[in-house]
């Protein structure tokens, strides 16, 4: 093919594409990239390549990507080909299904639920949405609430400002969990046979869908304020919405368990698709919590709350040593709520499950050990940890905990506030401190230290070309510290399918773990080590010496 022939080639993608958009905005970005395509400007016919050369893959963490025009983008036409994909999926699994739609506070996230909607309802799926823009998790918890086949929620979580995304839950025998294979390319494949025939201008639209009443979120609030129990002892708190949809819901539930009303942060507690006191809305990021670190200062605070904008990740700040804040890490946070739910399985039995992705803490492993309860690993994410059998309590180490899985198949960031801030009442009743209490659990359980080392790259093709030149060259050591031995699951490992992972574990018991990120261009390490020796504080010096050494000893490997 010519380079006039290719240039035709992808003017002639983006105009089809450009005939089929109903939205104003992005059609008018394709008509001045078409325009400056067919007059030769290189940056333009880039950027069509760039937008149309592929597209967006739909897999079990659903769509996720920038808000603009072509295939590789969010926008309405993608949308309308995912909603009428998934729509042909659910028709061919049984008779008469149903899909319950939430959106989040971004941008054109009511626009893309409401053309989901629209879309379900007109290929004959019975379509409800939900009343107005809420959590993921209410979103999560309607599944199984209304009992319906599917839940699609339209969010991008902590995603940058210019991004939205499309996550999909089923139910039935799926519990409300989100998708996995091989149901992620059942659905994959019904939307591209709709890209592949149909302009998504033709396809069949009605306003015949339903919206959910309020008891749906009345029954979220009440189960969830219910786990509170009766706090004994007020606790000072500041809360962030970090500029998503969480406050209306987590206030709510915060005042119906008799927390009372927190501090809140006044510039970040409504939705605001612009994110504009953050760079980036992820509570993890440096910085995303000044705001809320500098309101609790100002009041005296005992604690602070922090959901990410869908309200399904939590974060912890407490006060540090120095008279400054810090935020604990998701493996504490994650850690010590476990520790509550074997505590209060063990009273109850003990019989229960818990469960952490491989990446996560083994603190919680060894928690399950002390008294005698059943533990899981799982691969990434909560549409793994939320299918563990019998599961009583699940995290991850990015914020995510699952800690009433009777109620929702995902994590939680507004539950887990409720349970960590009721933990805090319980202390300061009992005359103990957070930090003491995080003492009593290296007492009991040992240290455990944790890291993470991402790479960025600038091109996708040097995710592939790191993970090949581990497998090629492994490492015989990590610092000082000899490799013991290389679990590879790239053709499956023990009771996990085929993943793209490399664990390594050392001679002093420590471990690292290499993964692609799956929401962005990145390779993860999760530094992980711990100690028994000595006393709580000499315990928590070796395991966090041992990360710091590994995490200084990883960067020679990537050169």
């Amino acid at each position: 093919m010519t380079l006039r022939q290719a240039r035709s080639a992808i003017i002639d993608a983006a105009t089809a594409w450009r005939d089929q958009d109903p939205d104003d905005e992005t059609r008018a970005e394709l008509d001045r990239l078409i325009a400056d395509a067919a007059s030769g400007s290189p940056a333009a016919e880039s950027e069509l390549h760039d937008r149309f050369d592929t597209r967006l893959e739909f897999g079990t963490a659903g769509l996720r990507g920038r808000i603009e025009a072509g295939s590789n983008r969010m926008n309405r036409v993608l949308v309308a080909q995912a909603a009428a994909g998934l729509a042909g999926y659910l028709l061919s699994q049984g008779d008469r299904p149903s899909v319950v739609i939430g959106y989040d506070g971004r941008k054109n996230s009511q626009v893309f639920a409401t053309d989901t909607a629209e879309l379900m309802a007109g290929a004959g799926v019975r379509a409800i949405i939900l009343p107005r823009l809420l959590p993921t998790p209410v979103l999560a918890f309607a599944v199984r609430h209304l009992g319906v086949s599917a839940g699609v929620m339209v969010t991008a979580s902590h995603n940058p400002p210019w991004d939205n995304g499309y996550k999909v839950y089923l139910g039935g025998e799926d519990g409300g969990s989100q998708i996995v294979p091989p149901a992620d390319g059942q659905i994959a494949a019904q939307i591209l046979r709709v890209a592949d025939q149909a302009n998504v201008l033709q396809l069949p639209r009605s306003a015949e869908y339903e919206s959910a009443g309020e008891d749906v979120l009345d029954e979220y609030v009440r189960l969830t304020a219910a786990l509170a129990g009766h706090p004994t002892a007020p606790v000072k708190y500041v809360y962030t919405a970090m500029h998503g949809v969480g406050w209306e819901t987590a206030h709510r539930v915060f005042l119906d368990a008799g927390f009372g009303d927190p501090v809140i942060v006044t510039k970040q507690i409504l939705p605001d698709a612009t994110f504009p006191t953050v760079n980036f809305p992820n509570p993890e990021e440096p910085g995303a919590m000044d705001l809320a670190f500098a309101t609790a200062t100002d009041v005296d605070a005992e604690l602070v709350i922090a959901n990410d904008p869908d309200a399904d990740r939590l974060a912890v700040g407490i006060p540090d040593a120095q008279g400054g804040w810090q935020r604990l890490s998701g493996n504490e946070v994650g850690a010590l709520l476990g520790w509550r739910a074997a505590e209060r399985l063990n009273a109850a039995g003990p019989e229960g499950v818990l469960a952490a992705s491989i990446v996560s803490s083994p603190a919680l492993a060894a928690v399950a050990r002390h008294y005698g309860l059943e533990y899981a690993d799982t691969l990434t994410g909560f549409k793994w940890i939320s299918r563990v059998p019998g599961l009583s309590y699940g995290y991850e180490e990015a914020l995510g905990y699952l800690v009433d899985p009777d109620k929702v198949r995902d994590k939680d960031g507004i539950s887990a506030a409720v349970e960590f801030i009721s933990m805090v009442s319980e202390l300061k009743a009992d005359g103990t401190t957070l930090d003491e209490h995080r003492l009593a659990f290296t007492d009991t359980f040992g240290a455990f230290a944790s890291a993470q080392l991402s790479i960025r790259v600038g091109d996708l093709a040097d995710i592939p070309r790191i993970m090949d030149g581990l497998r090629a060259t492994p490492p015989d050591s990590i610092g000082e510290v000899p490799v013991r031995e290389i679990d590879d699951f790239a053709d499956g490992f023990e009771q996990f399918p085929p993943s793209d992972i490399l664990r390594i574990w050392l001679e002093d018991g420590s471990r690292v773990i290499v993964r692609p990120s799956g929401t962005e261009p990145k390779v993860k390490f999760y530094i992980d080590a711990s100690s028994t020796d000595g006393t709580a504080v000499e315990r928590q010096q070796k395991a966090q010496a041992a990360v710091d050494a590994l995490t200084v000893g990883i960067r020679p490997l990537l050169a």
